[in-house]
């Protein structure tokens, strides 16, 4: 006669979801192979303390043991290990220990989840994801419906096409915000949420210009534009206007093409309102200094042929009395420079550059609205560049990319 199931089944039932709070709290995850690898990092999130029960693990959950994340007991299971438990993972591939923890956290009543069978569990794992303060949990009893179903979710909340109404404002102050290098999918996951929850936008020339059709009507955008010799907005001003709109109790994005900090005066405007008192969140935006190259096969570094890279200024060029740039120290350099805001100064650099010593046939690309639909790619050395650009009609927004990797699809 076979003894009854301790454990009811599952057919017909609906799981009831709730969210543990495990901060804190003990976790035993018992097997340290692939399932323990997917499912313990949000554990660790969650602030869990979290012990891991096994001889052996993947690299990476040794990893975490070794970085202090979880406590790795390395050996197998054994009955007691439940003791003073919140909750438990089963993830060995052993039937028969998976059995006998499912057994001791029903005696403990400590909710467990199996990998191996979820008929024989008391909890089930969700399919989850994150957006913003939301977290999406979809249970299906499939877990690759699941996975679906969250990944469509979540990508709908991310990109815009699912959207709701914030009903939590969010609390006044700065955020700058690097929207990349000009295509808006480029923009960061939370740059892109907290341009959501603007109230104000103050928006660079170069920023994804897409992004501000979806805001909704009610938000101010502030057009901080500084096209080179013509108009433009006093960086005294803006950082006024950061500072204004905070103090009136608005939440203000900033938003700013590549990256602040790469000259993007960001620190500029993170000290004027620092002094004024004004909270400020800084997202790190993907720079064109790296990305533009990318986007056309450049890679500014590659194995055996440079491993450094300098990004340069070109606004101010190298016979300007104001310039901090060594050039005689960059000419002698093999790896890669890179040059931002240089279109009109190119002839001027290129041929200090080869006055320094830089070979005059040292190859260049010159990458004009890089990642955009207008993208395009012109191709010279030191000596033809400056002719090649004025030729080729070459306009700001562009990056200059000098050195062999220039070809290193063609190497």
């Amino acid at each position: 006669m076979t003894a009854p199931s301790p454990h009811p089944s599952t057919e017909g039932i609906t799981p009831y979801p709730v969210g543990l709070l495990l901060a804190g709290r003990r976790v035993v995850v018992v097997g340290g192979g692939q399932v323990a690898q997917r499912r313990l990092p949000a554990l660790i999130a969650s602030g869990a303390d979290v012990h891991l029960i096994s001889p052996s693990t993947t690299p990476a959950v040794s990893a975490m043991a070794d970085a202090g994340e979880i406590t790795w007991h390395e050996r197998r299971y054994a009955e007691g290990d439940l003791a003073d438990t919140w909750y438990v993972l089963v993830a060995t591939d052993d039937p028969a220990v998976n059995t006998a923890v499912s057994a001791e956290a029903e005696q403990q009543r400590v909710f467990c989840s199996r990998s191996d069978d979820a008929s024989a569990a008391t909890a089930w794992t969700p399919a989850s994801g994150h957006d913003g303060g939301a977290t999406v949990a979809v249970l299906t009893g499939d877990p690759r419906h699941s996975a679906a179903l969250r990944d469509s979710i979540v990508a709908g909340l991310r990109d815009g096409s699912l959207a709701a109404r914030q009903y939590r404002a969010h609390a006044a102050g700065v955020a700058l915000v690097g929207g990349g290098p000009g295509d808006p999918d480029l923009i960061t996951v939370r740059g892109r949420r907290l341009l959501a929850d603007a109230d104000v936008v103050v928006a660079d020339r170069l920023a994804p210009r897409e992004l501000l059709a979806e805001l909704p009507p009610h938000v101010e955008v502030i057009d901080a534009s500084k096209i080179p010799y013509g108009r433009f907005m006093a960086q005294e001003a803006i950082n006024q206007t950061l500072i204004d709109h905070a103090k009136a109790g608005k939440f203000v994005v900033r938003l700013k093409g590549g990256d602040p900090y790469v000259f993007g005066r960001g620190g500029e405007e993170l000290l004027a309102c620092a002094e004024a008192g004004i909270p400020v969140t800084v997202v790190p935006g993907i720079s064109s200094s790296i990305s533009v190259p990318a986007a056309v096969g450049i890679p500014v570094t590659h194995r055996g042929m440079t491993h450094e890279f300098t990004v340069i200024s070109g606004h101010i060029g190298p016979d300007d009395e104001r310039s901090l740039t060594n050039w005689d120290a960059l000419a002698r350099m093999s790896g890669t420079l890179v040059l931002l805001m240089a279109v009109d100064k190119i002839g001027a650099i290129a041929a200090k550059l080869i006055a320094c010593g830089r070979p005059a046939d040292t190859p260049v690309a010159v990458v004009q609205e890089g990642t955009t639909a207008a993208q395009r790619r012109v191709d010279a050395t030191l000596a033809t560049v400056a002719e090649t650009v004025t030729a080729a009609g070459v306009k700001p927004p562009a990056v200059i990319v000098i050195g062999d990797v220039v070809h290193v699809l063609e190497s």
